[in-house]
């Protein structure tokens, strides 16, 4: 597929002025967006969306990529393809006897052209959906802080809400309105304004439930089978990154990431050190309900780890496959430190990436559930004209091992269920036991492990359980139009 911007009109379609023949009806006078206002500020306060150029996301993916025109060219083939767009229009504008507008008539057929995609992961947006998803991702937005997964009857991840593909609750950010407001974990949400889910997606339902600080919204969920409404008034919300303790006596150290946000990388890097200087010989990397985030937050972190080799593959659609080398520098890629990384279901996208390479590099053991399973990059695209923006999978990611988990996931090297009890975390039990073994020398790495530790053992003082963890066996995982888990803005 090339990458080369093409000419385009501001609707990013094919247009007449541009070579392609408008047929023998008269064209009517093209419709012109007005110029857009401080283009150059709105893309800089599109979180950095110009210095972050290039770059690739994950999200509900949520992905930033290169920003370039992907119109269609001139060939014949094409011309005739786009003819019945251009006769469709001419004759809306021409004969239509109602009122339209012709803006909204455009984002309609772009909009048309994403649904035909059939990829949950490409979709279009406007200006101001553009402008939350990034937010959203970058770590603050406006909104109710909850994050929802679309889940079967079964548990199993689902795309299309109904009957039997439900929207569940899976977690709620402390001091949030949602937490406020009584949202609980595995609260099934069915309708919002009272405005039901059936026959949408999570980005859909996302694109409701956001809005600006202090206005509200009005949820209506089934808890335990009960109907419920709740109206929750939405503020600015502050997603922390990352989560770090020193557990067992200060020689482990427990590192949680719950979003691939713009400065997680640094974050982790922060305070990875001061747990090395602290005396730590040993590191939980805890991924589990983490939904990815900035591609470029992945290789940064999983270089803190592994010291060279590829960290992913970027495959295109003409064929390319690209390494993405481990960064120089990271500060726990000596392979005597043991490390467990802990995943489930809702480990998705960038934080699959991680995983995947420190399994396929021997350089942690993966302790719990099997990931979700998102291999496409998606690339963010600002349309001309303030007519909002898409995102569009660009390339699939491999593993080092070039291995695409798409639809499949990673495969832990020890499946540990969650035990369905708060305050119980079999998983992270399981990662401690491991580790300690390790540093008392009984294994010779974290490939081999003793015996599993006793059931329903508690979570260590100062450590919290993970999101989720209370949750039944296989309700975690993500789902939904865009199937990374969500955070409600």
């Amino acid at each position: 597929m090339s990458l080369t911007p093409e000419p385009t009109d501001p609707s990013g379609m094919p247009d007449p002025a541009n070579g392609w023949s408008a047929g023998p009806v008269s064209q009517p006078p093209a419709w012109q967006p007005p110029p857009p206002p401080g283009r150059g500020s709105l893309i800089a306060a599109l979180f950095l969306v110009a210095v972050l150029a290039g770059s690739a996301l994950f999200a509900a993916g949520f992905t930033l990529g290169l920003q370039q025109s992907l119109a269609p060219g001139s060939g014949g083939d094409e011309r005739a393809l786009f003819e019945p767009f251009w006769e469709t229009y001419r004759t809306i504008s021409t004969e239509y006897v109602g009122q339209y507008d012709p803006r909204e008539l455009v984002e309609g057929a772009i909009q048309g052209m994403f649904g035909a995609l059939d990829d949950p992961y490409s979709s279009y947006m406007t200006s101001d959906e553009y402008r939350q998803s990034l937010d959203s991702i970058g770590g603050s937005f406006e909104g109710i802080g909850a994050t929802m997964q679309s889940l079967d009857d079964s548990g199993g991840v689902c795309t299309t809400l109904g009957e039997a593909c439900h929207l569940v609750v899976v977690g709620i950010i402390d001091g949030s309105p949602a937490e406020a407001a009584g949202l609980e974990a595995n609260d099934r949400l069915v309708a919002v304004d009272d405005e039901d889910v059936t026959g949408s997606t999570v980005d859909r339902v996302v694109e409701r439930v956001r809005g600006p600080r202090g206005t509200t919204v009005r949820l209506s969920i089934v808890r335990d089978g009960s109907p419920m409404e709740l109206t929750i008034t939405r503020d600015v919300i502050q997603r922390p990154a990352v989560q770090a303790e020193l557990l067992a006596d200060g020689s482990v150290g427990y590192l949680r990431i719950d979003g691939f946000s713009g400065g997680s990388a640094d974050e982790l890097r922060a305070r990875l050190q001061e747990q090395l200087d602290a005396g730590a010989g040993a590191f939980i990397l805890d991924l589990r309900d983490d939904p990815g985030g900035f591609v470029e937050a992945a290789l940064s972190i999983a270089s803190q780890f592994v010291g060279s080799g590829p960290i992913y593959w970027d495959q295109y659609a003409d064929g390319r496959t690209i390494p993405h080398e481990a960064l120089p520098d990271g500060l726990a890629t000596d392979p005597t430190l043991p490390m467990v990384v802990l995943v489930n279901g809702g480990t998705a996208s960038a934080s699959e990436i991680v995983a995947g390479a420190l399994q396929d590099a021997d350089r942690a053991m993966l302790v719990g559930e099997t990931t979700f399973g998102k291999g496409t990059v998606q690339q963010w695209h600002l349309l001309s004209g303030d007519a909002g923006g898409f995102r569009l999978s660009v390339a699939r990611w491999l593993t080092p091992d070039q291995t695409w988990i798409h639809g499949v996931g990673i495969t832990p090297d020890e499946v540990v269920a969650p035990s369905g009890v708060d305050d119980i975390d079999p998983q992270l039990e399981r990662a401690l036991a491991i580790l300690e073994a390790a540093i008392r020398g009984d294994v010779p790495s974290t490939s081999a492990a003793p015996s599993p530790s006793p059931a329903g053992s508690t979570v260590p003082a100062g450590a919290s359980p993970a999101p989720g963890s209370g949750s039944p066996e296989g309700s975690v995982g993500p789902g939904g139009g865009s199937p990374d888990a969500s955070i409600l803005p």
